[in-house]
């Protein structure tokens, strides 16, 4: 595995609190803070993707999936085109 750097600069007081977590643990510094920032990362990228509703909004979506609305006028007739060239 290729490895790359990454340099922080933090207070006295935040490295003194990660140097001890870091034993409480018994893991090195640079392993205590590359697995916790790497697994905030990934908390934080999922959070992110998540998409919430509220139970009404739920509804909504899932009957709007299930019953989609009828097209009428110039966007059925653009719907049609589109659905034709996919066809081809």
């Amino acid at each position: 595995m290729q490895t790359a750097r990454l340099e922080l600069r933090t207070t006295r007081e935040q490295k003194k609190l990660i140097e001890r977590a870091a034993k409480l643990q018994g893991r090195t510094i640079t392993d205590f803070v590359v697995s916790t920032v790497y697994e905030s990362a990934k908390r934080a990228i999922q959070e992110h993707e998540t998409l919430v509703l509220s139970a009404r909004d739920r509804e909504v979506f899932v009957s709007a999936l299930l019953k989609p609305p009828t097209l009428r006028g110039p966007l059925a007739k653009v719907a049609r085109r589109y659905k034709n060239a996919l066809a081809r």
